[in-house]
């Protein structure tokens, strides 16, 4: 019969511990500092996605800069593949006029 009181005494301890926690957690303290720590972590990832958003901002702005750099040097390539084109008809032209007159 003792270790049936011992028990019993050992369970109406852990439960009015149990209660005293519940007491603890609710108390305006308590509770104050859940909304601190809550405040904080939320404000810490906050300021994390604001500064991934800033970090893509930049890369978009990159990637529109590098885009319209690529397009601007893309239009001169192709310029200059049409110079190119036109000089090397004049120069064929230029060698057909030439190489029937030597034959003869």
């Amino acid at each position: 019969m003792t270790s049936a009181n011992g028990s019993s005494e050992v369970n109406k301890s852990s439960t009015m511990d149990f209660s005293e926690d519940i007491r603890e957690l609710t108390s305006g303290d308590a509770l104050r500092e859940v909304e601190n720590s809550v405040h904080r972590l939320s404000e810490a990832s906050r300021r994390e996605i604001e500064c991934l958003v800033g970090e893509l901002m930049t890369l978009h702005k990159k990637l529109l800069t590098d885009g319209d750099r690529i397009q601007l040097d893309i239009g001169q390539y192709a310029n200059l593949n049409q110079c190119v084109m036109q000089l090397t008809t004049i120069i064929a032209d230029s060698v057909g006029k030439i190489s029937p007159q030597r034959i003869n």
